[in-house]
């Protein structure tokens, strides 16, 4: 008998720091999702792409939802939107002691989807038995369709049972993507991903929300690569910040980029990183566009 192969797109959708991320790299187990404590760390859909030899999983991780308040944003729930046109299965995370989407339309969506929804009830381990089982009690009440699944991502709960029902709901299709493949992004997108999450780490205030990463040179040899990128800011003063007190601050980013893309392309790794004003970036659409938020 001929093996069925299951091929599917699997978006995850949710506000802002549910842990999409953590359970996106929980199910591809590579780092591909920048995770950090901060908001909006996810501005692209990456996809993610788990193989076995009867299924392919396409992941995608959305920007968390938020009512837009500038360019970058409205381009942001563009990707959010497009989440719902072309999933297989959606996945909605929510974190316990949550109580609705922030914005209403999103959740008649949700209500009103043809496609198997998951509702992942995230961060239970922080919950007590009475709680986990009114918010349990609420979502069913709020989305009756919707299939409801306990877990915490980031101690893995119940997420290896989600990852088999996910499977179950696929439908049957050849893959998509070549075997080998972890993710339709490419190298530089890494990088630049990379250092934004040391920016959002060694920050405060609105400077990580201000950057933008361009890796310009990335060339690759046998036992090195060498790459280049610009950090663009919106303000002077803002390049000062980054930089830092005789470049400490900079450098400190550098190094800790350095290792983590040492790790992920399994080699040495060289890294120059200057800084250079954008003036206004987030709100010129032509620059938007160039970073790949309009599409």
């Amino acid at each position: 008998m001929e093996q069925v192969h299951k091929a599917g797109f699997v978006n995850i959708i949710g506000n802002p720091n549910v842990g999409k991320s953590t359970l996106m790299n929980a199910f591809v187990g590579e780092k591909l999702s920048i995770i950090t404590s901060k908001a909006q760390t996810t501005r692209h859909r990456i996809l993610g792409i788990v193989n076995g030899d009867d299924f392919q999983m396409i992941l995608s991780d959305t920007p968390g939802i938020i009512k837009p308040a500038y360019e970058l944003q409205s381009s942001m729930m563009d990707f959010v939107k497009s989440a719902f046109e072309d999933a297989d299965v959606l996945l909605y995370m929510v974190e316990i002691g949550e109580k609705a989407l922030k914005d209403e339309a999103f959740f008649e969506k949700i209500k009103n989807s043809k496609i198997p929804v998951l509702l992942l009830l995230n961060k239970v381990d922080t919950a007590t038995q009475e709680l986990l089982e009114e918010q349990v009690q609420y979502w069913q009440e709020m989305l009756p369709n919707v299939e409801l699944h306990p877990i915490s991502a980031l101690s893995n709960f119940n997420i290896k049972g989600v990852f088999e029902r996910i499977i179950e709901l696929m439908p049957n299709s050849p893959a998509y993507y070549p075997k080998d493949q972890l993710t339709d992004k490419p190298e530089r997108f890494f990088v630049n991903e990379t250092i934004r999450e040391k920016i959002l780490l060694n920050y405060k205030k609105e400077i990580p929300y201000a950057v933008e990463i361009e890796t310009e040179e990335f060339f690759e040899d046998e036992d090195i690569i060498r790459m280049r990128a610009v950090i663009m800011v919106e303000r002077d003063s803002q390049k000062g910040i980054i930089i830092g007190h005789k470049g400490a601050a900079l450098k400190r980013v550098g190094i800790e980029a350095r290792k983590d893309l040492e790790k992920f392309f399994g080699k040495q790794v060289h890294i120059e990183l200057y800084v250079k004003v954008n003036k206004n970036w987030r709100s010129d659409s032509r620059q938007l566009k160039r970073f790949g938020y309009n599409k």
